[in-house]
């Protein structure tokens, strides 16, 4: 299977991008906000498959300190074969000597991004707006 890995988008790839998004059930993410964060990203890459995308990745870097990874996400057809990891991998060259890259993950994901070099952070902390959202990520 032929995976190509790019960094740019533009209008026309918004629909596939924003079927990936449902694919993984993130429902919230419309077509108007995706292409907002992706546009804010400092860093994206994308997974295509016969010029579909199937998987996003995104990250945000202030060039010196540090870096924050998100939506890492591939459509369910296509998981387990590599291809999270060579789009995690990608943005982890894309925003290169930093001194700490973090990552946002949905939960049961753990084993994934310990695989790709990633330790689970002994402190941290987040505010969650959505009620939903800090029942599943925060303790």
């Amino acid at each position: 299977m032929n995976i190509k890995l790019v960094n740019t988008f533009d209008d026309r790839d918004l629909d596939s991008i924003y079927k990936t998004y449902q694919s993984v059930g993130w429902l919230n993410h419309n077509k108007n906000n995706i292409e907002s964060i992706l546009k804010n990203s400092t860093y994206v890459v994308f997974a295509l498959h016969n010029d579909k995308v199937i998987g996003v990745g995104r990250a945000l870097s202030d060039g010196v300190f540090n870096a924050a990874i998100y939506d890492v996400i591939v459509r369910p057809e296509y998981q387990n074969l590599k291809i999270g990891s060579r789009i995690v991998n990608d943005l982890l060259e894309q925003i290169g000597d930093v001194s700490c890259i973090h990552l946002i993950s949905t939960s049961g994901k753990l084993d994934f991004y310990r695989k790709l070099g990633f330790s689970k952070l002994k402190t941290g902390m987040a505010i969650y707006q959505s009620e939903k959202l800090k029942i599943e990520y925060t303790e």
